[in-house]
């Protein structure tokens, strides 16, 4: 296992699912994890997980879409632990299915804030101090919906083509820099989005999500956190700009054949298929 034993790791929306599994995972690996979300309580429990384990952590009150804070959760990592070696930007919210005609300004303003201007803030005060210390890595995490279309999903499915759009910017800005810049598509994880939506509690309801799936199940939490940290480590030096599906499949098959596959959907799961992919 690689070890980031010296490292400082900063994870965006850890307090639950993705964020907090690579939190953990960078914990385990010896690495001082910088915790971020604007969830106060489940944030401060990945912490205590964290330190439970043996690791070093620390919560830092985030909204990735407001500058100052984003300013401030570098800052504060960088008082804490004197650098800042990786990032994770994960934080993202689920927004509400809606056509693009009836859709309300303010929904598609609220999803596009945080999940695409919330990564963008994230890597222009974490960039800096990278650049001080000669380099490190970012994960930005975007979705399935970051390479294919998706009905009724505007704004999510336009923030997360607009993150991997900005993380090959990222990518050519920097890596002649030190900084390599990464992102991750997942498809269905088991994360509680899924459960808000009542979609894990029904077993015909998961069993026609698991179906959109060639690999024939969701995904874990867990499993895209050792993508994150494999992105992170010296294993992945020569991986830069890549937008890299972990999709259990649902992107090898034509759009055509998703949409069919939608179709067979309960109502519930096609609610939640534009945007509860992580």
């Amino acid at each position: 296992m690689t070890t980031f034993k010296g490292k400082v790791a900063l994870v965006t929306g850890a307090s639950t699912g993705i964020g907090r599994a690579t939190a953990l995972d960078f914990g385990r690996r010896g690495a001082s994890v910088v915790v971020a979300d604007i969830n106060v309580e489940e944030a401060k429990k990945t912490v205590s997980m964290i330190k439970k384990a043996g690791g070093e952590a620390l919560f830092v009150q985030t909204d990735v879409s407001k500058p100052q804070d984003c300013e401030m959760m570098v800052a504060e990592a960088i008082d804490a632990f004197g650098r800042l070696d990786y990032a994770c930007n994960n934080a993202g919210i689920e927004g509400v299915m809606s056509g693009i005609a009836d859709m309300k300004v303010e929904d598609w303003q609220r999803v596009i804030n945080v999940n695409l201007t919330g990564i963008f803030l994230s890597m222009k005060y974490e960039i800096p101090e990278m650049l001080k210390q000669g380099g490190g890595a970012i994960v930005n995490m975007a979705s399935i919906l970051g390479q294919v279309g998706f009905a009724n999903a505007a704004a999510y499915t336009a923030a997360k083509h607009g993150v991997v759009g900005l993380t090959k910017v990222a990518a050519l800005e920097y890596s002649a820099r030190g900084i390599r810049v990464n992102t991750i598509c997942p498809a269905f994880i088991v994360t509680p989005m899924l459960e808000r939506a009542g979609l894990l509690g029904d077993a015909n309801v998961r069993k026609s999500i698991e179906a959109l799936h060639p690999i024939g199940r969701l995904g874990q939490p867990e499993e895209i956190a050792k993508v994150v940290t494999f992105l992170c480590s010296p294993d992945a030096s020569f991986i830069a700009g890549e937008s890299m599906l972990v999709d259990g499949g649902y992107v090898a098959g034509s759009v055509p054949h998703m949409e069919a596959r939608a179709e067979e959907l309960p109502r519930e799961a096609l609610q939640a298929n534009g945007h509860l992919v992580r």
